[in-house]
């Protein structure tokens, strides 16, 4: 029924095949312009049955919100338990589970910025998985995993390959977009 329902609105859903023996990813969605890059994400994730989650803070789980989260792959995150770390906590959320694709939205907000966060590179780095590239391009109504980057620690070589795979991907407000770059200086680590 969500294949139907995407297609039906004109989206052409996209999976790439993963690499061998993959079952852990971190996808890194973009550009990620406007609250309606829900709509097309989830019907995605319906369609295809891929074991997409986000994180969200403990805060936003709670009853009766946090049955709607929790259904659309939220995952509670209690920062705390893992001092505070925001990257360490999502990796142990990544090697707890048997199966996830973790959906992540690098830019960090719906408005243009000049550069991406690295948090989501150095969540892949640290569990050892590769970074799921998934477009939301509005432009040609494509949504879904468009190829894979395995994180070698060279950030500006990675992002590279990042930026090749959503070359020509517009966001719904094209204006919002941020350039697929990393977080100059020493601050880029997490």
């Amino acid at each position: 029924m969500a294949l139907f329902l995407l297609r039906l609105s004109g989206w052409t859903p996209l999976l790439a095949p993963p690499p061998p023996g993959t079952v852990k990813l971190v996808s890194a969605a973009a550009p990620h312009t406007s609250n309606l890059d829900f709509w097309p994400g989830l019907f995605w994730k319906w369609a295809t049955r891929i074991p997409l989650h986000w994180v969200g803070k403990r805060e936003l789980f709670a009853f009766p919100q946090g049955i709607f989260m929790r259904a659309v792959g939220g995952i509670a995150l209690d920062r705390r338990r893992a001092g505070g770390n925001f990257v360490d906590a999502v990796v142990s959320v990544i090697d707890r589970e048997q199966e996830i694709v973790l959906l992540v939205a690098p830019e960090g907000s719906r408005g243009r910025a000049d550069h991406w966060k690295t948090g989501f590179y150095y969540m892949a780095l640290q569990a050892n998985v590769p970074i799921a590239v998934t477009a939301l391009d509005w432009s040609k109504k494509r949504v879904g995993i468009v190829g894979y980057v395995q994180p070698t620690g060279d950030l500006p070589a990675d992002f590279a390959r990042i930026a090749a795979l959503l070359d020509g991907v517009r966001g719904r407000k094209p204006e919002n977009e941020t350039p697929v770059v990393p977080r100059p200086g020493p601050s880029a680590a997490p």
